[in-house]
């Protein structure tokens, strides 16, 4: 997490070690100047260097269980040996790379980081060595819904700047005993006390009962008040049901609470309160 001096998330990242002095940043496309703004000030008076790079790299993205047989097909590189969020340096089909074991589908799978020019040549090679596993191009919209049914959050959706991470249950990102200061340090310090004394609006996964489909923004009620809001909703090609995940008050966040609905244009549509994720893939 990147938090604001009043402790609302900026970005989550995830931050990529390259040598002793060197990392790279990855943040959400939306927010990469935002981030990069605020990294830039925040070095100012420090021996450090903020290069935009965006330009310098393009991502590819292979993701699912056949993941790692297909890119042991055109790589040497210790796939066996990479564990989830870390990256190393290597060499897929012939194209120098950061193999980094990452995504955001709730499945195993890799993200490749290549200069532009080779990306089109690394695409063919990846369909083409993973044709016979069934490797298909995947957008952005199947990729959200794959986050969903993992019950990752989303910037935009489940975490915001008018969010800190212990509103959005991740104070535990939040490491209080590191030496040393950090934006957001006492704003944060107070919004742990404060979820400790009164817990905050909680995220659960919620099932329709009917066939419609809630969206981000739609109240969710019980016995005629509002109790929350939906952040995330789609349809479930897993489940075979519409789903959401959603900010409720703590009294109606146990999983089977009776009489929880989400207000879909004026209709009260019944939702089964669920723990996340929906969807938990088998290691």
């Amino acid at each position: 997490m990147i938090c604001r001096e009043d402790g609302g998330i900026l970005d989550d990242l995830i931050v990529y070690r390259l040598a002793d002095t060197e990392y790279m940043v990855v943040a959400n496309a939306s927010n990469a100047q935002v981030v990069l703004d605020a990294l830039t000030e925040r070095a100012a008076g420090f021996d450090a260097e903020v290069r935009d790079d965006r330009d310098a790299y393009a991502l590819l993205a292979v993701q699912g269980p056949e993941s790692p047989g297909i890119l042991k097909s055109l790589t040497d590189a210790d796939l066996d040996g990479l564990k989830y969020y870390a990256g190393l340096p290597g060499t897929v089909a012939g194209v120098p790379a950061l193999i980094a074991r990452t995504g955001y589908t709730g499945e195993d799978g890799f993200e490749l980081f290549v200069k532009p020019e080779h990306a089109v040549g690394l695409w063919q090679a990846l369909t083409e060595a993973g044709e016979a596993a069934g490797l298909v191009p995947c957008g952005l919209s199947c990729r959200d819904t794959l986050r969903l049914e993992a019950g990752m959050p989303l910037y935009g959706h489940e975490l915001t700047t008018s969010l800190t991470p212990f509103d959005a249950g991740l104070g535990r990102v939040v490491k209080f005993e590191k030496e040393g200061d950090f934006v957001g340090r006492a704003a944060l310090a107070e919004a742990a006390e404060r979820a400790a004394a009164e817990p905050p609006r909680v995220l659960v996964g919620l099932i329709a009962e009917g066939r419609r489909v809630p969206r981000a923004g739609y109240p969710v009620v019980a016995g005629g008040e509002v109790i929350g809001e939906v952040t995330s909703g789609a349809p479930s090609p897993t489940l075979g049901k519409p789903i959401a995940m959603a900010y409720v008050d703590a009294a109606h966040a146990a999983p089977g609470t009776p009489g929880v609905g989400v207000d879909i244009r004026g209709s009260h549509e019944p939702y089964e309160v669920v723990a996340l994720p929906f969807y938990k893939r088998q290691k």
